[in-house]
């Protein structure tokens, strides 16, 4: 399996900062919800660790969630969706996981399903780069 298998990966000329406000208003354009937001570095850093920038960012279209909890409880175990903006060798970076790896870890999702979910996350993605 290869990183593109279950990631998509974009490189943005905006700041961090600016690309994790780029991440926010994509996601209310869509008309998902945004659930939370985690400041990694921030959280590692009161524990005494130094890492680069990370914010991971969970979102959630409701209607993509009932669809797939009706189906199996346990995909409650990949949701929320999450889109990642990261700092990597002096790049920022916006990351999305895809949805499609659902499929194969649950048959009952057929690819096409989460196929739709994915072209969602993927266009929140590149609307925030």
């Amino acid at each position: 399996m290869q990183t593109e298998d279950f990631a998509y990966i974009v490189e943005t000329e905006n700041s961090f900062d600016e690309a994790v406000v780029s991440v926010l208003k994509a996601v209310e354009q869509k008309g998902w919800s945004l659930f939370q937001i985690y400041d990694i570095k921030e959280r590692l850093a009161a524990k005494g660790f130094n890492q680069k920038p990370l914010k991971i960012i969970e979102i959630c279209s409701g209607r993509y969630a009932n669809q797939f909890l009706n189906k199996n409880r346990l995909i409650s175990l990949c949701m929320p969706c999450k889109i990642n903006v990261l700092e990597e060798n002096g790049k920022v970076k916006i990351v999305g996981m895809k949805p499609t790896m659902i499929s194969q870890f649950f048959p009952e999702v057929n690819k096409k399903e989460a196929e739709e979910v994915e072209k969602d996350v993927i266009e929140i993605v590149d609307n925030a780069r």
